[in-house]
């Protein structure tokens, strides 16, 4: 299976690399809406905010991110609808429903509220090397049969897009203070830990970015995350969509210390208006 995944996630990467190395339209940017409704990547938040700036708007134009992850390993197909926009160009609040599915064996719907406020712009004062600064927090509601259905995330990120190297270098990394079990999927821990995340993004074309993300698992007394990462190409089609693959790994499922959920494919659309 972890062969029929990879060799399927090459032909997808040469065929979309084939396919982008004549399109030249601008590009909608980042961040994408992520798996949880949030303004980033697949697994976690960017210090961006989300949506289209309209001159004179206190709010801009919303976008939109739907998401498909199959996870052969564990035979589980993850659906996320997310929504978000900003306010004011510095609060993002930002909406997210997913659903976790196994054949006769579970079937798991989660939502996602989140509020995300911009501290400090890129480049501030006119100064190159300043990153943006963001903090939010996601409300997250499971429906497992657990009195531990409802939990807090917090984080804070700090994001940078390098225009000065040969081709521009997204770079993203923050803290996520979590009590969440496989993301709030199976519940919240009583205890809350935080933990690391990362991303880099490389775009060697004006509407395309190859990059990498990773998501540390918080360690519980009695539930262990594992730690998660992808590898994805967006396609920035136009302004308004962009499409997204990606391979990726959520740990060992065989593991006795660790839940993990294997390896897998991603697939997303996203629209901003």
């Amino acid at each position: 299976m972890k062969h029929i995944l990879k060799t399927s996630f090459k032909a997808v990467i040469l065929g979309s690399i084939l396919i982008l190395a004549g399109v030249h339209r601008s590009h909608a940017g980042v961040p994408l809406t992520n798996l949880e409704g949030v303004g980033g990547i697949a697994f976690n938040p960017l210090a961006y905010t989300a949506g289209t700036r309209v001159d004179g708007w206190p709010v801009n134009k919303p976008q939109l991110g739907g998401w498909f992850v199959h996870l052969g390993d564990v035979k589980v197909d993850w659906t996320a609808l997310g929504f978000a926009e900003t306010v004011f160009d510095r609060l993002e609040v930002s909406g997210g429903y997913e659903t976790i599915a196994q054949s006769k064996v579970l079937n798991i719907h989660k939502s996602n509220y989140g509020a995300k406020l911009l501290l400090v712009k890129e480049n501030t004062g006119g100064l190159a090397f300043i990153p943006a600064v963001s903090a939010g927090a996601i409300y997250k509601h499971t429906d497992i049969s657990q009195t531990d259905s409802v939990g807090v995330d917090y984080y804070g990120v700090a994001t940078k897009l390098i225009k000065e190297l040969p081709r521009p270098v997204l770079v993203s990394a923050g803290a996520l203070s979590t009590k969440g079990k496989t993301t709030g999927v199976f519940g919240f821990d009583k205890d809350r830990k935080t933990t690391f995340f990362g991303n880099i993004d490389v775009l060697p074309l004006s509407n395309v970015a190859l990059g990498f993300e990773y998501k540390q698992g918080a360690e519980f007394s009695d539930f262990k995350n594992a730690n998660y990462w992808d590898a994805h190409v967006a396609w920035f089609y136009d302004a308004h969509l962009s499409l997204v693959a990606a391979t990726v790994n959520a740990g060992d499922e065989k593991s006795t210390t660790k839940v993990g959920l294997g390896n897998g494919i991603v697939l997303s659309a996203q629209y901003a208006f």
